[in-house]
């Protein structure tokens, strides 16, 4: 599971990149809930919760449907 994490996450990381920063996975849980910390300026970026929804999670959804949900330990408040 974790390689197919990453291969969907290598899809969307030139974008996250290119605007300072990164994303790594943390863990996969049981009930397959993808953690992941934002790195660089993700991590303190006030668009982060939409990117998280709107790119990260949507990436992986799409493909891996099995993911139940992704959460970022450090996603900066709005």
């Amino acid at each position: 599971m974790l390689d197919r994490v990453e291969a969907a996450l290598d899809k969307i990381r030139p974008f996250l990149i290119a605007d300072g920063g990164n994303v790594r996975v943390l863990e996969i849980t049981d009930d397959l809930v993808v953690k992941l910390e934002l790195e660089g300026a993700c991590g303190t970026c006030p668009m982060s919760p939409m990117t998280m929804k709107a790119g990260v999670e949507e990436a992986l959804k799409r493909d891996i449907p099995e993911i139940t949900g992704v959460e970022a330990i450090n996603v900066a408040e709005a």
